[in-house]
């Protein structure tokens, strides 16, 4: 049976991909650090899900849900690297804390994330990784200094780990979507939205549910020659 650790599932692309996974026959954890958002999502998915609330910049709480899922539906066969945070500010007008917290969210979290999974996935000798990154992880965003450097870290890190342990069974890709109506894009003022908007060749942003299907691509055996990639459902703003 496969298990899927879905971080950042309580809306947007994580709940769509929780929703997928389900459908798709996957046991999910639904991971979010919005204890009710994560509930919810858990409840509409039914007996093939577990809720459970976390940071994933915590060790502790990473570690916490590792176990949980462990205990309800074995050690996980694939993690799905989601939780995501946003922030909008000219650089000048950047905190450092603004910086950190923005790293902590996205690249430690995707580190603290792969590092607790990885052992129990090494030792089967199979296992799948699919990292959340951003087209602002290879362009750049005005206003998302912060955020483009923690997404890139993202891909970067993705192709690392990928080519350390591709040869043992574990499988390590990343998804760098464009603009998807989430809350996290609607958090951003509306005149950031409407130039990306214009910006775009498919004139409109994504779907979740639409970003949710290379992520299920990534997770199944259809993807097994895609080793330290990075997918890209953008609306065309980047163009590889």
């Amino acid at each position: 049976m496969n298990v899927a650790i879905i971080t950042g599932a309580g809306s947007g692309i994580g709940r769509a991909v929780a929703l997928r996974l389900a459908d798709d026959g996957y046991n999910v954890v639904v991971n979010d650090y919005n204890a009710g958002a994560a509930q919810a999502v858990a409840e509409q998915i039914g007996a093939a899900a577990c809720p459970v609330q976390g940071d994933v910049s915590d060790e502790q709480d990473v570690a916490r849900m590792i176990e949980t899922c462990t205990e309800t539906f074995g050690p996980p066969t694939h993690m799905v690297n989601n939780a995501g945070h946003v922030h909008q500010a000219r650089f000048t007008d950047l905190k450092i804390s603004d910086f950190d917290r923005m790293i902590a969210v996205h690249l430690r979290g995707v580190f603290l994330c792969c590092h607790a999974v990885l052992p129990a996935m090494l030792a089967r000798g199979e296992g799948v990784i699919v990292n959340m990154a951003s087209q602002l992880g290879q362009i750049g965003g005005t206003e998302l200094v912060h955020y483009s450097a923690a997404k890139a870290g993202i891909i970067g890190l993705t192709k690392a780990l990928a080519r350390e342990v591709s040869d043992k069974g574990v499988r390590v890709n990343a998804v760098a979507p464009g603009p998807v109506n989430t809350p996290l894009v609607r958090a951003l003022s509306q005149d950031w939205q409407d130039a990306k908007a214009a910006e775009l060749p498919l004139g409109r942003f994504g779907e979740p549910e639409e970003v949710a299907g290379t992520v299920a691509f990534l997770c199944s055996k259809d993807a097994a020659l895609f080793v330290g990639q990075t997918l890209c459902p953008n609306s065309g703003d980047v163009m590889l």
